[in-house]
């Protein structure tokens, strides 16, 4: 049996006159391409920047201790639109700070303005993560999977922070920077899991530096709408989980995570009280499991199928995710399915499992997938899909440290 370490060798793109350049370049012109399209599409105001505009203007005014008051939302929102998106505002107060220069500008200016900068990120990404991500081997094979990831296409015409907290990820992969993570609480329902994780394998200057930024955050926070405010925050967030049904929440049956899993289920049947416990023991048990089972000297091999997994479970345990919060799984699965593709790979008994990720990767990269989800209410369906792309990557990860010799020196030598 071959001991060999299956990750593939690594390729770069190369800028020339050659096929990687075209096809950055034809990349370039469909993002933002597709932004001005949208910028000056009919439907622009009912997109989920709407949103994210009208917290911004709440807190440009001066008024952030009100951010989180409904009726304040609700009346701003159609002032401004004529066909207002019927969700709330929810994200943390820091983001409204942010991004509160956006809202001196007009909504359609500021949509723009946002949409070129999201598009430029994902172009960066794009190309920056090409040394760390050599499956498919193919430039424009690598492009097009860039582009039909349906999630990155939502983000990017919704408005979307979810391009960013890839763009984190992806920087936490490469370095594991707490404080690079600790940018993500914009997005803490999948952020935090992901600490959690750090936390039961005691990586503690990973914390302490996500501590950090954290407590900066918190701060920002703190400036932009007062304790008053973060007081109505927390009341306005223990209303959405006791809420799952209202759809100016997001209904639970729309999100593909343990809750939603539970809720479609079992919400008709139990109490919320129960509905909690169940999703909180499930969600401690998955992080706790993916914890002790990421250890450093398995290797940098399945330590990179155990990242993968770790960001799949972290997005499972987040209790508020749309179609859009699937964007930081891109990086999974072209990790997953460098390991479980290339010929070094050991195949006999592993061809179920390679058949299994096989699957999880058509699934989660055709866009149809997502859409009819949608608009069935069905999207909770893709919770059993998560799991089992978790489950596939730890057994991957495991098999690979079981051939794999142990080197101690490299692994103390490692600061993650």
């Amino acid at each position: 049996m071959s001991t060999s370490d299956p990750r593939p060798v690594t390729p770069h793109l190369s800028l020339g006159l050659n096929e990687a350049t075209l096809g950055l370049l034809a990349t370039a012109i469909v993002l933002f391409g597709a932004v001005l399209w949208s910028a000056n599409g009919p439907n622009v105001e009912r997109t989920d920047f709407s949103l994210t505009y009208v917290g911004a203007r709440i807190v440009h005014q001066g008024m952030g201790s009100s951010l989180y008051d409904i009726n304040l939302q609700m009346g701003l929102r159609n002032s401004l639109f004529a066909h207002p998106n019927p969700l709330l505002y929810e994200h943390p107060p820091f983001e409204a700070l942010m991004l509160s220069p956006l809202a001196a500008l007009p909504f359609r200016m500021a949509y723009l303005l946002w949409g070129l900068f999201n598009a430029a990120l994902l172009l960066t990404l794009i190309f920056s993560l090409r040394p760390y991500l050599p499956w498919p081997k193919e430039d424009l094979a690598y492009f097009s999977l860039w582009l039909l990831f349906a999630p990155l296409g939502v983000a990017l015409y919704q408005g979307q922070p979810s391009l960013l907290l890839l763009a984190i990820f992806a920087i936490a992969f490469i370095s594991l920077a707490g404080l690079c993570l600790g940018l993500g609480l914009f997005r803490f329902q999948f952020v935090l899991p992901f600490a959690i994780i750090f936390l039961i394998r005691r990586k503690w200057r990973f914390l302490t530096g996500f501590a950090l930024t954290s407590l900066l955050l918190g701060l920002l926070s703190l400036a932009a709408v007062g304790w008053t405010g973060l007081v109505s925050y927390i009341r306005f967030l223990l209303n959405i989980a006791n809420n799952p049904q209202n759809l100016s929440y997001g209904s639970g049956v729309d999100m593909p995570t343990i809750h939603g899993f539970v809720y479609a289920i079992l919400g008709q049947r139990i109490s919320h009280l129960a509905l909690n416990i169940t999703v909180a023991v499930l969600s401690i048990a998955l992080l706790v499991w993916i914890g002790l089972l990421w250890r450093p000297q398995i290797g940098r091999s399945s330590d990179d199928l155990m990242f993968a997994a770790a960001v799949a479970v972290s997005l499972l345990c987040g209790s508020h995710m749309f179609t859009h919060d699937f964007s930081p799984l891109l990086l999974p699965l072209f990790l997953a399915s460098a390991y479980f593709s290339h010929s070094n790979f050991p195949a006999g008994q592993n061809r179920v499992l390679r058949i299994l990720v096989l699957l999880m990767l058509v699934l989660f990269w055709i866009p149809p997938a997502y859409f009819v989800l949608v608009a069935w209410h069905r999207l909770y369906l893709m919770c059993p899909a998560l799991l089992l792309f978790v489950f596939t990557s730890v057994l991957g990860a495991k098999y690979i440290g079981q051939q794999m010799p142990a080197v101690v020196n490299s692994v103390t030598a490692d600061p993650r």
